[in-house]
């Protein structure tokens, strides 16, 4: 079952407590809180993708030990218009005098 997030709705209009709630898809949304009888909203969250397009994928497929098996450079800046060899084959510095 999903993990659904739900706001308290402030007499301003405002957001007040937030807090989760584990619903089936098929319940409707809540619109009092549960101990307090509050009126509440749901919170739109983006949904979690883990696997090779995710945050965690990228980082290993940007990873210097990947880069450099897959025969890349990898540069990291490391001063006003010079850059440092992180991985692969290159020269071990680049700067804006180098042409």
């Amino acid at each position: 079952m999903p993990i659904y997030v739900y706001e308290v709705v402030l007499a301003n209009g405002e957001a007040g407590q937030v807090f989760e709630v584990m619903q089936k898809m098929s319940d409707a949304p809540l619109t009092t809180h549960p101990t307090t009888g509050q009126p509440v909203r749901r919170v739109i969250q983006p949904p979690h993708i883990a696997g090779q397009w995710s945050e965690a994928g990228a980082r290993q497929q940007l990873s210097d030990k990947n880069l450099e098996a897959q025969g890349m450079a990898k540069y990291v800046k490391a001063g006003d218009g010079y850059y440092e060899k992180r991985a692969g084959k290159g020269p071990n510095v680049i700067g804006a005098g180098d042409e």
